[in-house]
């Protein structure tokens, strides 16, 4: 991230359009989104003219309220925990005080200093315009802006770039629009550190802020209305992931909520398990049910923008919409959410913008991902239950850490490294961790598929430290 981040801040220009005006101003490009929209604009843009659109504070959703801050209370919450697991070792230690105050400003004093203008590589350059606004298309190339400062312009362009992120899901709940909820954009921001904190979520969302807010001392109550965590993982790590959380936390599973309500600072829901009603009580509601692509947030549909049944704009494999111009790049048009798929799709965007005659496509194989809760889980390829779905002929090995030297030594007993493979080519199919470093052990392997090495490859044509961790990785490619 710090990359993306000059240390001097050029002025860029602010729009100074008259408000309502007859015709559109016209742009050779605009940029709807500063999330990794703030990336596309390099030396090839400075001869267009350039508009820059964002609604909220610029650095989109990673920046502000995702990746970066969410990252950055986790770290704070292994070292509590580490803290607080310490006698294993011979080590007897004690958390005197957690600093919630302090937590947040370590975060976001860090983070909301950071001026709109550095968080761009050209966005200084006399070509480009911001207006920071809400903007909606009208037609096919025309957009309306209804500005922050309550006025309202309009533009038009011969190249769009839609990159306008997701959103939290609010579940339909009685009772819930008239409670004092969290989601994941203000939940971090607490003043203070909740008693008892209920978290409505089972996915990658709700288990790190479970992580966070209960390495710190708040009770943490989960309710999920199925009966795994991280049901999308592999179906051995997503078991073992459930089975610690069920240790670490008060979890009700297969719930349905029926209803919520609030009295002064207490949250109160009412639940339906296993054919009973019960009731529990919180300090904090977090709602972390799902979010979803913000398509219809500027009304792309009277672009002409086609929208799939669950709201993602579609693209060609060069990122273009069926509007001719229109191109979409990230969690708008990628149910794969992910920051590093959209940076990797506004590479591809910025290119193909200004060099229509010689387009690339995307090719984003192997796309990982990871869950930093309490433990770390990483993924890349298909899980076991999706091969089996499909038919496809694999073989399996787990490896698990507290087998090898370095886990050992960890006292490690729940964690491990399951990869999976071809019998025929020997090609790594899939790779599913869970255990600490685990964002870190699957790197390898994502460059063994990305590369097309063999499981035996992989294994034995390289040398491996001994004794470090990445042995988990190691010795389950030999069993395979």
């Amino acid at each position: 991230m710090s990359a993306g981040i000059t240390q001097t801040h050029p002025q860029y220009t602010q729009s100074t359009l008259p408000g309502d005006s007859d015709q559109p101003e016209a742009f050779d490009v605009i940029i709807i989104g500063t999330g990794s929209g703030n990336s596309i604009l390099t030396a090839d843009y400075d001869h267009l003219k350039v508009a820059i659109i964002e609604r909220d504070v610029f650095g989109g959703t990673c920046l502000n309220r995702g990746c970066i801050p969410t990252k950055m209370f986790v770290y704070a919450a292994d070292v509590a925990q580490n803290v607080s697991h310490a006698s294993t070792y011979g080590i007897d230690a004690t958390i005197d005080k957690v600093r919630w105050p302090d937590i947040v400003q370590r975060v976001f004093g860090r983070i909301d200093p950071i001026p709109p203008s550095g968080l761009a590589y050209r966005r200084g350059a006399e070509n480009t315009t911001v207006f920071e606004g809400t903007a909606t298309f009208t037609g096919a190339k025309d957009i309306e802006i209804a500005m922050n400062d309550g006025s309202t312009r309009r533009v038009s362009g011969t190249n769009i770039v839609v990159a306008v992120g997701a959103r939290p899901v609010i579940p339909d709940i009685d009772g819930l629009d008239q409670v004092c909820y969290h989601t994941s954009d203000t939940i971090m921001r607490l003043p203070q550190l909740p008693e008892r904190l209920i978290v409505f979520g089972a996915g990658y969302i709700a288990t790190e802020m479970a992580h966070v807010f209960g390495a710190l001392g708040s009770k943490v109550t989960i309710v999920n209305r199925s009966g795994r965590f991280l049901t999308r993982e592999d179906e051995s790590v997503s078991q073992r992931f459930t089975e610690i959380y069920q240790d670490r936390f008060d979890c009700h599973m297969n719930a349905r909520v029926d209803h919520v309500s609030q009295d002064g600072d207490e949250i109160t829901v009412r639940l339906h398990v296993d054919g009973k009603e019960i009731e529990i009580v919180g300090d904090a509601l977090l709602v972390a049910t799902g979010r979803m692509p913000n398509g219809d947030l500027v009304h792309a549909a009277a672009a002409g923008i086609a929208i799939d049944m669950d709201g993602y704009v579609i693209t060609d494999e060069q990122l273009r919409t069926n509007v001719p111009g229109i191109w979409a790049l990230g969690d708008v048009s990628n149910e794969n959410q992910l920051k590093h798929v959209a940076n990797a799709e506004a590479r591809i965007v910025a290119h193909n913008v200004v060099h229509p005659e010689i387009l690339r496509p995307v090719d984003l194989y192997p796309v990982p991902h990871a869950v930093f809760a309490g433990p770390h889980v990483a993924s890349v390829g298909p899980t076991e239950q999706e091969l089996r779905h499909l038919g496809v002929h694999y073989i399996t090995a787990i490896q698990n850490y507290g087998d090898v030297a370095y886990g050992w030594a960890m006292e490690d007993t729940r964690h491990f490294c399951k990869v999976i493979a071809d019998p025929d080519t020997r090609l790594l199919l899939g790779a599913h961790i869970i255990g600490p470093q685990s964002s870190i052990l699957i790197q390898q392997l994502i460059q063994g598929m990305r590369f097309g090495q063999t499981v035996d490859q992989m294994a034995r044509e390289q040398l491996w430290i001994h004794p470090s961790l990445t042995e988990v990785v190691e010795n389950a490619l030999l069993k395979l």
